[in-house]
């Protein structure tokens, strides 16, 4: 068998193409779980030098709402001795994880490229570049635009009862301050990824980018529930991840139609998207 008949140079035929079994699949993805716990230990461990000024930082905007809605000195609670340990290597462990998000992508990227072809492997550190900004830009989006309006919008429900015989003040304990806010950090990170899945979708020829435009009015609907779900329930948390959610994903389809227009696929398309 010749080299061309073998797909040897063929950039549409997967290189080193190995049937891999179940448990092959579950090794290698054992090897990149074990990679990824590793190449975070230096991120945690600068996570925990600077434990302190990091949930400074986290608990600023909770500082915001207070003081912009005249509740008094801000205070954050623990009932347990060992509640400010485990909340600062909670947040040692989120830094750790954002700081070596290129190389945790890089790790994904690694399980699934053996199965694509040799053009898609080059796009490893478009791929590593693209899915770090987006995570860390929806996660500055969710502290810099979300926490602001959320706190501010959940704590104005304190204050004083009509009797005026009873104050409805806050008492907020930091573990429960901290899973609420990280969850929250990381669901806008995972929000913001939705161009990258997308694009790479495109790019491997896996849909057409018809099909994500007739997909479009479910994806809207698929977006509620996931705001719905993920972020806090009131209607303006809600609508912060609802409409990037929906944005980012038409921008994405734009981005797919123009990287197919500019290296069409072999074979004609038919109007439904699908290859004849």
């Amino acid at each position: 068998m010749s080299n061309a008949e073998a797909g040897f140079g063929n950039p549409e035929v997967p290189e080193d193409d190995v049937e891999m079994s179940f448990f092959d699949h579950l090794r290698e993805l054992r090897k990149r779980l074990v990679l990824s716990i590793i190449g975070i230990l230096p991120g945690v461990v600068v996570g925990w030098i600077f434990k302190e000024e990091l949930l400074d930082l986290l608990l600023a905007p909770l500082v915001t709402a207070y003081n912009s809605l005249g509740l008094g000195q801000p205070e954050i609670h623990f009932a347990n001795p060992i509640d400010p340990f485990v909340a600062y290597l909670k947040i040692a462990v989120v830094a750790g994880a954002m700081l070596c998000a290129p190389w945790l992508f890089y790790q994904l990227w690694a399980f699934i490229s053996p199965g694509l072809y040799r053009r898609e492997k080059l796009m490893a550190i478009p791929f590593v570049i693209a899915s770090t900004g987006c995570f860390l830009g929806g996660a500055a989006f969710g502290y810099i635009i979300v926490f602001p309006l959320g706190f501010e919008t959940f704590l104005d429900f304190a204050g004083m009862m009509p009797s005026e015989n009873i104050n409805l003040r806050p008492t907020l304990m930091i573990t429960e301050y901290l899973s609420f806010s990280t969850r929250l950090l990381l669901a806008f990170g995972v929000v913001f990824e939705v161009p990258v899945v997308v694009t790479f979708l495109a790019v491997a020829r896996i849909v057409h980018w018809k099909q994500l435009a007739a997909f479009g009015r479910w994806w809207i609907l698929c977006a509620t529930f996931l705001a719905a779900f993920l972020t806090p329930p009131d209607v303006a948390s809600q609508m912060m991840m609802l409409v990037p959610l929906v944005v980012l994903y038409f921008i994405s389809v734009g981005i797919a139609a123009i990287i197919q227009f500019r290296d069409p696929a072999p074979g004609s398309v038919t109007e439904d998207g699908f290859e004849r």
